[in-house]
C-alpha cells in the first residue's frame, strides 16, 4: 500500500510543488494537494499549517512544505503539536532527521534545491526508518509534550 502525502507551498515554492506532485503521482503515492495553486503571493504559514494538521491528524503519513528558503514552512509547521518538520538542505540531515527526530514532514527552499536533489531526499526521508532506541524515543516523547 503506498502511502498518502499531504504538500503545499506559496507561491515561490509552487513550481517545485507541481514537479513534486508529479513525480509522487508516477510513483503511485496518494497525494492531498493543500496549494497554492499559482505564483500569485500568498502567505506560506497558511499552507505549511494544512500540511502539518494533515499528518499530525493522521490523514497523510508524511508531509511536503515548500517556501522560497525551506526556514518559514519549517518554522510554521513545528508550530504544531506533533509536528516535527526538517528543512533538509543535505542527504546526511534528511536521514537523520527520521532516524533520531522521527520527522514527519520535509521541507524545501525552492530557491536553493532543484526538482533531482528533491526527489533524492524525499526518498531518503520517507525509506529511511525511525531509530527505537530508548534516548530516540525519549526524546521525541519530549517534543511532542512541547
Amino acid at each position: 500500500m503506498k502511502k498518502t502525502i499531504a504538500i503545499g507551498s506559496d507561491h515561490r515554492g509552487y513550481n517545485l510543488k507541481e514537479m513534486l506532485i508529479n513525480y509522487l503521482d508516477s510513483e503511485k503515492f496518494q497525494v492531498i494537494d493543500f496549494g497554492t495553486h499559482s505564483e500569485e503571493s500568498v502567505d506560506y504559514p497558511d499552507y505549511s499549517v494544512k500540511v502539518a494538521k494533515c499528518v499530525t491528524d493522521s490523514d497523510a503519513h508524511y508531509g511536503i512544505s515548500i517556501c522560497g528558503s525551506g526556514i518559514g514552512v519549517s518554522i510554521a509547521a513545528n508550530k504544531i503539536k506533533g509536528a516535527r518538520a526538517v528543512n533538509a538542505t543535505s542527504e546526511k540531515i534528511t536521514e537523520m532527521s527520521r532516524r533520531h527526530n522521527n520527522a514527519n514532514i520535509i521541507c524545501f527552499g525552492a530557491d536553493f534545491i532543484d526538482i533531482t536533489t528533491a526527489i533524492k531526499y524525499f526518498n531518503i526521508f520517507i525509506s529511511t526508518e525511525f531509530e527505537q532506541g530508548e534516548r530516540h524515543v525519549r526524546r521525541v516523547n519530549k517534543l511532542n509534550n512541547l
